[in-house]
């Protein structure tokens, strides 16, 4: 009852204020409707999904390994962690400028900034997640024979899949934001011209029109679109991680 009570101040709100400008339910919905009918909204989602899924999987690919070798080899973590914690309270948006000097206002340079902001929850947790194998079992793995390497596919790997899998959702949370801040961004250094997506999107309708009731539909597509998104890769973790679900 509480969403439907909170449209039904807000339509309330609107119609009190009487301002033909003021986005409220109705007109929210209506702006929805010609958007999608339009293919705007469907367009824009799926070419920063497209950017979004880019960004994501080059993180994992290179945050997974390092994270395990962190986390299994101290010679690793020590040299490597000084260089991985001094990068990751610099925000992604803030290397925008050199991801456009190096790559124009496109997609790479929006992939490079997802890339970049998903990398560090799936380290951090990576690490977290080999840490915490217990010794008796490393120990057990050693006596059997197995060498390094083994030792970490068979034992380590399966141990910090569940925090691996933490690592992923945070990031998957993570790279969506990043993305409509980037192509908000990039919207403002192109002048509205082309890298697409649904930020890219927002930011025409409140650079050029002024088109409240359109920003809004973005910013609930933005809601929906990470809402699915985690239950997507929540799912996905429950099917190959089942002893995990509760």
């Amino acid at each position: 009852m509480l969403p439907l009570a909170l449209v039904f101040v807000w339509q309330t709100w609107g119609v009190i204020t009487g301002n033909p400008r003021t986005p409220v339910p109705t007109r929210v919905v209506a702006a929805a409707l010609q958007l999608i009918e339009s293919g705007e909204l469907p367009l824009a989602i799926v070419q920063s999904l497209g950017r979004v899924f880019a960004g994501f999987a080059i993180a994992a690919l290179l945050a997974i390994p390092l994270g395990l070798a962190m986390g299994s080899f101290r010679r690793v973590e020590r040299n490597v962690d000084p260089l991985v914690e001094s990068f990751r309270p610099i925000a992604a948006i803030a290397i925008l400028p050199l991801a456009i000097l190096w790559l124009g206002t496109g997609t790479p340079a929006a992939v490079l900034i997802v890339a970049y902001a998903a990398f560090f929850p799936i380290v951090v947790n990576t690490v977290a997640g080999a840490k915490r194998i217990s010794p008796t079992l490393l120990r057990a793995a050693a006596t059997m024979g197995l060498n390094r390497f083994k030792v970490i596919r068979t034992v380590v790997v399966p141990g910090a899949l569940p925090s691996i899998g933490v690592g992923l959702r945070i990031a998957m949370g993570v790279a969506w934001t990043a993305i409509v801040a980037a192509e908000l961004a990039v919207g403002a250094k192109a002048g509205g011209g082309g890298s697409g997506g649904i930020g890219q999107m927002m930011f025409v309708f409140y650079a050029y029109s002024i088109e409240l009731n359109r920003i809004v539909v973005c910013m609930i597509a933005v809601g929906l679109v990470a809402l699915a998104l985690d239950r997507l890769l929540r799912g996905g973790l429950r099917f190959f991680m089942p002893w995990m679900a509760r």
